[in-house]
């Protein structure tokens, strides 16, 4: 049933066996560009992050993570926001996933927002889930809404279609 076959014998590359098979990879039918499936997918790319020392004035706008150690003057929109025990942000904040251990001046949008015990926020936050440790200083309105990232542009679209209706 097994034999020892010339390629394993010692001496002999599998090259020079007169008889050896050879690997099945170059022969093998590749499949069809359209049907690459990949076995693994990308590795997500890290937080940008901005340090302690860094001023930005304009706003920020990211389709992937950011972390936020110094101060922003202007809005900032991303998918993962984390602001540090040292930054302060002034304008708008907009995210999927927002934590805030710093200061924020302005309004807070997110589907989830997170205030640990060394924030403090001074705006109103308008959020789908919504977290607040013991020891943050939080001061304006808490408002929870489905769609809190378009929340306001689609009530205010809602609005002005309904309004030429009604008269």
């Amino acid at each position: 049933m097994f034999s020892k076959s010339k390629i394993n014998e010692p001496g002999q590359k599998p090259e020079d066996a007169p008889n050896a098979a050879k690997p099945a990879a170059p022969d093998a039918p590749r499949p069809p560009a359209g049907d690459f499936k990949p076995s693994t997918p990308k590795a997500k790319p890290p937080a940008s992050t901005l340090s302690p020392d860094l001023h930005i004035t304009g706003n920020i706008k990211t389709t992937g993570d950011i972390q936020v150690e110094g101060t922003v003057e202007g809005d900032i929109r991303a998918h993962l926001l984390t602001i540090g025990e040292s930054a302060t942000i002034k304008g708008e904040v907009i995210a999927d996933d927002v934590v805030i251990n710093g200061r924020i001046v302005g309004r807070v949008r997110g589907l989830k927002v997170r205030l640990t015990a060394t924030a403090r926020v001074e705006g109103d936050i308008i959020h789908k889930t919504i977290a607040i440790e013991s020891g943050a200083h939080f001061e304006g309105s808490v408002q929870r809404q489905d769609d809190p990232l378009n929340g306001g542009k689609a009530r205010a679209a809602a609005a002005a279609a309904k309004a030429p209706a009604e008269g």
